[in-house]
């Protein structure tokens, strides 16, 4: 009893200590709501945006009772909810509801990038589709084009044929949905050009958007002739964002190094220009003892500072990632202005809130809960060994300086890696082993090196003189492309790792953010939450067949691994592999069965025997006769008659897997079960399986 007593003694003294921190809660609670909006399989009705304001006014009312931070926290998860349906809503615009062309598209370009392929990438903003209503044409679509010359400038007009199609859906069920993603970046349709396109001057001004797409195009142009090969690719990615020119093995590199991030314009990248201005503008002014003794030089070097890293938000091209960033530093800096602490976890709960209220749907992305995995840990890491740090400062020489600066480059690569190895493993299926050592070696040359000479060339550019600054900016990058190499080279360099299912996202989510989070020793609870997902993504079971959105896209898994019809599309079989934690296919077998005992396949298809559950893959009609009579479950990539088909389990034609999109399909002893993309993804307004409700419904 006593010992019952002392836990919940225990237990109100540490949510006592939470009273400042309650606050850091609120983005958890608005963030949640958006999560919950997200995840329904159905649209919510308008009226529960009331809801939101319902509950709002209550906190406004009854949030000083016992009861308030409840009712508050309430009040913001129904707030996020509630703004993320409104934030679909705004975004509406038409959609292609099927496949067309070729056909004649006319429209301004709004921005253009570099394809990894070679060509182009062009966004066309409010398009002119031939055959097309104007009311059933998309506000904006993005086609890819060959190679041409003149560069396609934002701005001007195009003219062009091309082939269109609705956004992709996932080629796995639950993976990336990018029609999602095009829901909310205003893209109706995707394609690729089929004749040579015509570019002409636009007929009106050009908008800003397009102007700060011209700049950074020309800015692009400028570094990469000023520093040709892959060195001149990179500098343009960490300068302007364009990333197109990047050579395939240089990307490869970096990412199985874990240096994939410092070619992604984020937090990072911000704080090194913003560091470097600051401290450059405060030692200028210093000199000058005139000024720094009757002026707060501080305050206008963090002035300076905010204002180059405003130039740097446009030129990078204001991706949500880099609005992200700049909000923080923005943040940072506000508070030197203000006298207040320049970093501290209420700062990053308001820059979240800040990003969430503008962007929901950056909940779901990748860069999003990375970033700010990376921020809270470190946060929270450094509000711990404050004091400690703060001793071994006090009075150092330069030896123990340096030494310091090695250590905080090697715990914040460690922290920040320990807080996005789980989203990493999740979003992108592989781990980078030896992510630390390659940071440790690569980062303080980017710090230290490259990003002064970035920053040197911006400020020469205007004279013709960027040269002076991009040269040794590319000794620098070649430097770090090494290591990449080298640390992608060594043996067990990657960890593979297959799908993880939404709750290990939730728990590690969850978990980590108590730990981070909660002040007292209860805060070590979190990793309970961490140990929980980790249980989870081990438990997972991969599936026995995917079946892809193409006909002929099979994949089975047998004791090889994951065997890939040859049919299937080159984008679909690299996604599966990834998704299977897997670097190379197992060989799908031929005629006469080679590379599997368990599936045995012809030019008409395939045989799968997994326990008491034959499967027929059919490629051809022909073998529909045979194969009707011996499978329990028959997948065709033709259409099936059902009265002269009856299959024990389940029957899976052309016309079924249009409608249901990919399936993930699990083999177990009461029966298959059957995962498609339309039942993980819903009806939402980004599926057509909404649009085909919302036109039936319409009297």
């Amino acid at each position: 009893m006593n010992a019952g007593l002392g836990n919940a003694g225990v237990l109100r003294g540490s949510v006592s200590d939470q009273r400042g921190r309650w606050i850091l809660w609120l983005p958890v609670s608005f963030g949640l709501g958006i999560a919950i909006y997200f995840a329904l399989p159905v649209e919510p009705a308008l009226w529960t945006i009331a809801i939101s304001g319902v509950l709002l006014a209550a906190a406004c009312v009854l949030g000083r009772g016992v009861r308030g931070p409840a009712l508050i926290a309430l009040a913001a998860l129904a707030g996020g909810f509630s703004l993320a349906q409104i934030r679909t809503l705004a975004v509406a615009s038409p959609v292609l509801e099927r496949r067309i062309g070729p056909v004649t598209v006319t429209g301004t370009i709004e921005a253009a990038s570099l394809s990894k392929r070679g060509g182009w990438r062009v966004t066309i903003a409010q398009p002119r589709i031939a055959r097309l209503a104007r009311e059933a044409t998309p506000r904006r679509i993005r086609i890819s084009i060959r190679a041409v010359d003149p560069a396609p400038e934002p701005g001007r007009r195009l003219s062009v044929r091309a082939v269109l199609q609705p956004p992709p859906a996932p080629v796995v069920p639950g993976g990336f949905d990018f029609a999602r993603r095009a829901w909310f970046l205003g893209l109706g349709a995707v394609g690729f050009a089929v004749s040579r396109p015509t570019v002409a001057p636009a007929r009106d001004s050009p908008g800003w958007r397009m102007r700060v797409n011209r700049l950074r195009q020309s800015v692009t142009r400028r570094i990469v002739s000023s520093l040709p090969g892959a060195e001149g690719a990179v500098a343009a990615a960490l300068t302007t964002g364009e990333r197109g020119a990047i050579p395939e093995r240089v990307l490869v590199a970096m990412r199985d190094a874990g240096l994939a991030h410092l070619l992604a314009i984020s937090g990072l990248h911000f704080s090194l220009v913003a560091a470097l201005l600051f401290g450059g503008i405060r030692a200028g002014l210093a000199a000058i003892p005139a000024v720094a003794l009757r002026y707060p030089i501080k305050k206008w070097a963090a002035g300076g500072a905010f204002a180059g890293a405003l130039v740097y938000l446009v030129i990078s091209g204001a991706s949500i990632p880099t609005q992200r960033a700049f909000l923080m530093l923005s943040a940072v800096l506000l508070a030197v202005l203000l006298d207040r602490a320049a970093i501290s976890m209420r700062l990053v709960a308001a820059a979240a809130a800040v990003v969430l209220a503008i962007a929901p749907e950056s909940l779901l992305s990748a860069s999003f809960q990375m970033s700010f995995a990376a921020v809270v840990a470190l946060v929270a890491a450094y509000e711990s060994a404050r004091e400690r740090l703060a001793g071994l400062r006090a009075d150092a020489g330069i030896l123990r300086r340096l030494a310091l600066y090695a250590f905080g480059v090697a715990l914040t690569t460690l922290v920040a890696g320990l807080a996005t190895a789980p989203f990493a493993a999740y979003h992108f299926n592989r781990l980078a082993v030896f992510g630390l050592v390659a940071n440790l070696l690569a980062v303080p040359i980017t710090g230290l090196w490259i990003m002064p000479c970035a920053i040197l060339a911006f400020l020469l550019m205007p004279f013709g003189l960027e040269g002076l600054g991009l040269q040794p900016m590319g000794w620098g990058i070649a430097v770090v492309i090494a290591v990449a190499e080298t640390v992608s080279s060594w043996p067990s360099a990657v960890r593979l790792v297959p799908a993880l299912p939404m709750a290990f996202l939730a728990l590690v989510t969850a978990g980590g953010l108590f730990l981070c989070l909660w002040r007292g020793r209860l805060r070590m609870l979190g990793l309970a939450g961490i140990a929980a997902a980790l249980l989870v993504g081990w438990r997972e079971r991969p599936p026995d067949i995917l079946v892809g959105l193409d006909p002929d896209a099979f994949a089975v898994r047998i004791a090889g691994g994951l065997a890939v019809a040859p049919g299937t599309r080159r984008f679909t079989r690299e996604y599966w592999l990834r998704n299977a934690g897997e670097a190379e296919a197992a060989i799908w077998p031929g005629r006469r069965g080679a590379g599997a005992s368990a599936l045995a396949c012809d030019r008409l298809g395939c045989m799968l025997q997994r326990g008491a559950t034959p499967v027929a893959l059919v490629f051809d009609r022909a073998a529909l006769e045979e194969d009707c009579h011996r499978a329990a479950l028959l997948i065709a990539a033709v259409p099936v008659p059902r009265r002269r088909c009856r299959v024990p389990d389940r029957l899976i034609d052309l016309w079924e897997r249009r409608r249901q999109g990919a399936l993930a399909i699990w083999l177990e002893p009461r029966g298959p079960r059957v995962l498609s993309a339309r039942d993980s993804r819903g009806a939402r307004p980004w599926t057509a399986q909404y649009r085909r409700n919302r036109q039936t419904s319409r009297p």
